[in-house]
């Protein structure tokens, strides 16, 4: 009876060690649990289609393709790449970048991760390189009666509510310049992240195709149906005194 106790309790003591090993393994992180690198899953091929493809021209500024081939060779060296079916919500502060210049020999172009803040210091960089600009937008000038700047178009287009949407992206300075001015004017706008909101990316590019126009940068503003590329002070007082 001794000895027969005695095996009991080594099967038991057996057993019992091979459930504890079992979970302790089961709560460890293995390689292939860890978070994936974005730029694993994206392809970026010549005849790529449908992409936002963010390059950056050697003043700095920032422009936006939906086709490699509209890429020029000057900013092709590091092309951010947004595909809008896929959620990037899981890397916030990465950005997968690709390098447009030479396809690999499998015909897709080499890709690698790297920060916003990484990406952002490029255009910083080529904009210093390049020196102040002419012709820079400066603030709104102030009315002959001595009110705050753009009170007399605000106070035109209150009774009409014009509403005015902005797609843009959140690193993009020109997008904060056109919802400033808008605000200093007090006209109602609508601020759409198209890299953030694959839906808003699509209404975009729809509106672009309707308006006839190509996509190359933003913002994208469309003040009731008038859509622009880019921000241009005069151009957007003109829709507005047209939206009246």
């Amino acid at each position: 009876m001794i000895l027969r106790r005695g095996r009991h309790g080594l099967a038991v003591l057996l057993a019992a060690a091979l459930v504890l090993g079992a979970g302790a393994s089961g709560c460890r992180r293995s390689p292939s649990s860890a978070s994936p690198d974005p730029a694993a899953s994206v392809v970026v091929r010549p005849e790529s289609e449908g992409l936002l493809l963010t390059w950056i021209d050697d003043k700095g500024d920032f422009h936006v393709e939906t086709s490699v081939a509209d890429v020029p060779m000057m900013g092709r060296d590091a092309v951010r790449v947004v595909d809008p079916n896929h959620d990037e919500s899981a890397h916030p502060d990465q950005v997968v970048v690709a390098d447009l210049r030479q396809a690999r020999a499998d015909g897709a172009y080499p890709v690698r991760t790297m920060t916003r803040t990484e990406f952002e210091a490029m255009a910083v960089a080529r904009r210093e390189k390049a020196g102040p600009t002419m012709g820079s937008a400066g603030p709104p000038a102030a009315p002959p009666n001595g009110g705050p700047p753009g009170a007399d178009t605000a106070t035109k287009h209150a009774a009409g509510s014009v509403v005015v949407v902005i797609y843009g992206a959140e690193w993009c300075g020109a997008c904060h310049e056109a919802a400033r001015y808008l605000r200093s004017k007090g006209i109602p706008y609508v601020d759409k992240d198209v890299e953030k909101d694959p839906d808003a990316a699509r209404e975009m590019q729809q509106k672009l195709a309707r308006s006839g126009l190509h996509e190359g940068s933003i913002p994208v503003i469309d003040v009731r149906g008038k859509v622009m590329i880019g921000f241009n002070p005069a151009e957007i007082d003109a829709a507005l005194g047209q939206a009246l």
